[in-house]
């Protein structure tokens, strides 16, 4: 038996309003096949989708699904569809499921997916939930066969971070693209794993002044030549040459 999403309230009451923007350079591009596209934009529309689920930080030569991608071109299947594979590949599940824990998952997803952050620590729980009973493709599938899904992108349109600039707001949120690809909690076991070794997390690397740091070099040469002196000396005056 499937367990029923857990039902969640939306932030505000503003976010049951349909999303009124005007159109500025800050605005996101939106990328459609709903329209027949020349073969330079079909590769801008697919860079959109790696950087949307990927982030620029992994568009990577060996995350790329060249099988999608063809069939992408040639109509075989919807961009919905192109979203669902890059979500539920072989390199997303590495480099994000396997890298954080469950919640911070979850947020990542409705990010990418869905263009918003999540609504609250109970939507989060209530996805985290869907993740856990029914696992990582079916999870992907809840999300891009939400009505949400539907109503902002269809199955034409890759996903956008919405609303992230507002008219009537002196400056827009940051993009999701700034939320690290894993938590504390990851590089923590990293750090036990044997990373990080010369800087342990909590530490800063400290750089005395340039002027410290040239009367200690001074100090340090001369401490040399006197040691250095100091060895010639004695053995001098082992082999009788000299006395002490």
């Amino acid at each position: 038996m499937t367990i029923p999403l857990l039902e969640y309230p939306p932030s505000t009451q503003n976010q049951r309003v349909a999303g009124y923007e005007v159109p500025g350079d800050e605005q996101p591009k939106l990328y459609s096949t709903a329209n027949l596209l020349s073969p330079s934009e079909m590769d801008e529309l697919i860079r959109a989708a790696y950087s949307q689920i990927f982030n620029e930080q992994q568009i990577l030569k060996s995350n790329r699904q060249t099988f999608l991608e063809s069939q992408l071109r040639f109509g075989q299947i919807t961009v919905r569809d192109f979203i669902r594979g890059l979500a539920t590949s072989e390199p997303f599940w590495q480099r994000n499921y396997q890298t954080n824990n469950n919640y911070r998952f979850v947020q990542m997803c409705v990010q990418r997916i869905l263009g918003r952050d999540v609504y609250s620590k109970r939507e989060k729980l209530a996805w985290s939930i869907v993740l856990a009973t029914n696992g990582l493709k079916n999870f992907i599938d809840a999300l891009l066969d939400s009505d949400e899904y539907l109503e902002n992108f269809g199955d034409h349109t890759v996903p956008y971070q919405r609303r992230r600039i507002i008219a009537q707001r002196t400056q827009g949120d940051l993009p999701f693209a700034r939320m690290p690809r894993y938590a504390e909690d990851y590089r923590t076991q990293l750090q036990q794993l044997g990373y990080f070794k010369y800087q342990p997390i909590g530490f800063k690397t400290y750089y005395p002044p340039a002027s410290v740091r040239f009367v200690a070099g001074v100090l340090t040469k001369a401490g040399a030549v006197v040691l250095l002196g100091g060895t010639i000396a004695i053995a001098l005056s082992a082999w009788g040459i000299i006395s002490l």
